[in-house]
């Protein structure tokens, strides 16, 4: 693979990683009633299911992109690993930033930051 394709496989994986977070952190706002108090207002509901749109759109981007780029052995195995490791990224940091606003906000906002550079990219 060539330095470039190392590149986008590493922007891939950087993707993967935060919808990964995403999706971990927005799963423990299901169901309504074990939502944090932050979030059960109508702003909290918004921010919630904005976030989860914005990643799964971050996400819709980087696989065209990595369709085009990467080899699909590389993307299966780029794309598995952040998954894999997840939970143990998530683990160390603390309770009030993973189960509230911030978390949403912050990890969509890094796969949207980096859906548009491979949008750049290709």
């Amino acid at each position: 693979m060539s330095f470039y394709a190392w590149f986008d496989l590493f922007l891939f994986m950087g993707l993967f990683a935060a919808a990964s977070l995403h999706g971990l952190a927005a799963s423990g706002q299901f169901p309504r009633e074990h939502r944090a108090a932050s979030l059960q207002s109508a702003a909290g509901a918004a921010i919630l299911f904005g976030s989860i749109a914005v990643t799964l759109l971050s996400l819709v981007a980087g696989l065209r992109f990595a369709w085009q780029t990467i080899p699909w052995y590389a993307a299966v195995i780029g794309g598995g690993a952040p998954v894999l490791f997840a939970p143990l990224l998530l683990r160390p940091l603390p309770d009030p930033f993973v189960n509230g606003r911030a978390a949403l906000l912050a990890f969509s906002a890094v796969a949207a930051a980096i859906a548009l550079v491979m949008l750049k990219l290709s």
